[in-house]
């Protein structure tokens, strides 16, 4: 059977992205370190970061949901 030279380049480039990814998701752990040594609450900044990521509407959406669900279930006063 012949060497499939295509493929080859695919799965070169897919595992080189594989050891990019490994080695940005071992930086952004690292700043989160960094983070809580300073004081800061990281499941904050990661909520932060989640609803930077989203539309304004998506978000001003999201917020109106969440007071609504917490009044209906007492945690919040009207």
């Amino acid at each position: 059977m012949e060497k499939d030279d295509k493929l080859v380049q695919y799965i070169s480039r897919i595992e080189n992205l594989e050891d990019e990814k490994k080695s940005v998701c071992d930086d952004i752990r690292q700043v989160y370190s960094e983070l809580k040594g300073e004081g800061y609450d990281v499941k904050a900044v990661r909520q932060v970061i989640k609803l930077k990521k989203m539309m304004p509407a998506d978000r001003a959406e999201l917020n109106f949901l969440v007071q609504e669900y917490a009044k209906q279930i007492g945690i919040v006063e009207e």
